[in-house]
């Protein structure tokens, strides 16, 4: 537990609470250069997501294809912990860091398309928190319920601020009917503490069927209701940034199509990873990275 820096977002505790955001949702000044316009950098501040409809060109996507093929079907990959594997159909449903485990996706990691926008929403330097390629064939997928990134990142991986900011690129195209990603907007200016505590080891749950970190439904209803509920579609080689403590999740696919994105999520290196706020020890470095170097 981190007793050293002042939790301004308190979580797993015996209620749930809801608490106004504390932090900025954009850090760079007004006037910083960058590559997104400040009409645009405003409506992220308000709605808390960005989308770009080509991110990479459909050459990279084609690139990033292959090789997302070739880890998810590698053997020694798929033994290794970083895979998580659906406990029914036994398939690939997330790899984790492989930003470290693939050139191509370490390459799409430094591009300045990517990192760039990072830093000039978080207002400094940034690391990769995490990275991971999502899968979802067709035929029964499994979904991503309801939740609040940073609650988790905050308390299992120490993150004692909200200043980290995710990118999703498809590499297939996303339908509204093939699990695509939800997201509440506008709800990112309100951080739910949940209730429970945090079991040991409890990553290893959490990855394949999430419990602790997980709203209620009252709770949900009520952001839903204050701020509807925006379901993104693209083709391959769109993106979607989103805030970290955006309320989203996506369903099952249960069409033939499968749905597969490359996430990346940078934090600033001013807010780098301290003690878990609420949980027995931090996740592994896979997981939730204790290696601060900026992204180059």
């Amino acid at each position: 537990m981190n007793n050293a820096i002042r939790d301004l977002y308190p979580t797993r505790g015996a209620t749930e609470v809801a608490i106004l955001r504390q932090d900025p949702v954009v850090w760079s000044p007004p006037g910083a250069s960058g590559p997104v316009a400040p009409t645009r950098l405003q409506a992220y501040e308000r709605e808390g997501f960005l989308t770009i409809e080509e991110l990479i060109s459909p050459a990279e996507v084609e690139r990033c294809r292959v090789e997302l093929d070739r880890i998810v079907n590698d053997p020694v990959i798929r033994a290794d912990e970083r895979s998580i594997i659906e406990p029914k159909s036994e398939e690939v449903r997330s790899v984790f860091e492989v930003h470290r485990i693939s050139k191509v996706f370490a390459a799409l990691v430094r591009d300045e398309r990517v990192v760039s926008r990072a830093r000039q929403i978080l207002g400094s330097d940034v690391y990769v928190h995490q990275s991971r390629v999502n899968v979802k064939p067709g035929f029964g997928a499994s979904g991503f319920y309801w939740h609040s990134d940073f609650e988790t990142w905050h308390a299992e991986d120490g993150l004692p601020r909200m200043r980290a900011v995710s990118v999703s690129i498809a590499l297939t195209e996303n339908f509204e009917t093939n699990g695509s990603l939800m997201i509440m907007p506008g709800s990112h200016k309100t951080f739910l503490g949940c209730a429970g505590e945090t079991p040991k080891d409890n990553y290893k749950k959490s990855l394949q069927m999430q419990d602790a970190g997980t709203p209620s439904n009252q709770a949900l209803s009520t952001l839903a209701n204050r701020h509807g509920i925006r379901l993104f579609t693209g083709k391959a080689g769109s993106a979607t940034w989103f805030d970290c403590n955006a309320m989203h999740g996506s369903g099952d696919n249960i069409t033939p199509y499968p749905r597969s994105n490359v996430f990346i999520v940078f934090n600033s290196v001013e807010n780098a990873a301290q003690s878990p706020f609420a949980a027995p020890a931090p996740r592994p470095p896979y997981i939730g990275a204790r290696d601060f170097t900026p992204v180059r």
